[in-house]
């Protein structure tokens, strides 16, 4: 079975202003000849990390990291000024056009799936596959099961750390509470919420409990981007037109984009329906399921499924 490509160095690292505001971070590594494949890391504000070049064969692809606006090694950090959907698609095809690609495999995972496909129904011609993990589409009912009520029911322990910077009488409207803490101006006050949304978010992502993860997600960068810009893109419900507006997009533009769904049957932080949804939308796409995993890229039956569609894709 596939696993991940040996470790790899960037052979290119620039920034690169999009904005008055915004520079983002982008790196080059694998075959400065080869097929350009770009990645779209998850959150909105996750970052990129080195493992996420290692789901490309280096010998074969081209690949684009790059941090989005407010998060990893892009400036400012956890800026939520002209920081939309549309800002990050359009970042995408300035980095595009930059680079001097004319097509390019996308792939993106959890948030990065949500982008990828927004960037897929806006530039379809520029896209020559999809490979998608975790799919989330940004409803109201997918935001309402992990962050109110919903996976709460499988992590009651770890939900009680969650909730706890927030008073009972807000926890009925939880992201709109801590939107309401996180963007207030008291850095002690904020730092408090982002690390309980963060740590939230890391304690359910594998199927196994993953201390490691949560320690990670504990950080106080890491947390902060996290949380600021998720809980941002989603009072804001995407920055879409209308609930589901995503998935009626793909419908209508995703037809003949080969496609690879990888989902983790035990994915409680963006569970397997809006996966479903998305096959049922655009039929002719591939569905994976894998049986004995969660949310996490790092998951080995998730690697696996991942590298054998890129390794599949690198040769249309």
């Amino acid at each position: 079975m596939p696993t991940l490509y040996p470790a790899i160095e960037p052979y290119h690292r620039f920034h690169f202003p999009v904005s008055d505001i915004h520079e983002l971070y982008v790196e080059e590594s694998g075959n400065k000849d080869g097929v350009p494949v770009v990645f779209f890391h998850g959150g909105p504000g996750g970052g990129t990390d080195p493992m996420h070049r290692r789901f490309f064969d280096p010998a074969r692809y081209r690949i684009i990291l790059f941090d989005q606006r407010g998060c990893g090694a892009s400036r400012p950090h956890a800026e939520l000024t002209d920081n939309t959907t549309w800002d990050l698609v359009k970042d995408a095809e300035r980095i595009r056009e930059k680079l001097g690609i004319d097509t390019w495999h996308v792939f993106g995972g959890s948030w990065g799936s949500t982008l990828a496909l927004a960037y897929a129904v806006t530039h379809p011609d520029r896209v020559k596959s999809l490979t998608l993990r975790g799919i989330f589409l940004i409803r109201r009912a997918e935001i309402q099961f992990f962050y109110q009520e919903g996976t709460s029911w499988v992590f009651p322990d770890y939900y009680d750390e969650y909730i706890k910077p927030i008073p009972l009488e807000e926890r009925h409207d939880l992201v709109t509470a801590f939107y309401k803490r996180l963007t207030c101006g008291d850095l002690a006050i904020e730092n408090e919420a982002a690390r309980a949304w963060s740590v939230w978010e890391g304690s359910t992502s594998k199927l196994i409990i993953d201390e490691g993860l949560i320690a990670r997600t504990a950080g106080d960068a890491f947390a902060r981007q996290l949380a600021r810009i998720e809980c941002h893109y989603f009072v804001n419900n995407g920055f879409f037109a209308w609930d589901g507006w995503l998935l009626d997009e793909a419908k209508k533009t995703l037809q003949n984009i080969p496609m690879t769904i990888v989902q983790g049957r035990y994915d409680l932080v963006c569970p397997m329906k809006s996966a479903w949804d998305l096959k049922k939308a655009v039929p002719g796409a591939s569905l994976v399921v894998v049986p004995d995993a969660g949310h996490s890229a790092g998951e080995t039956g998730i690697v696996d499924a991942l590298v054998t569609a890129t390794d599949r894709f690198v040769s249309l």
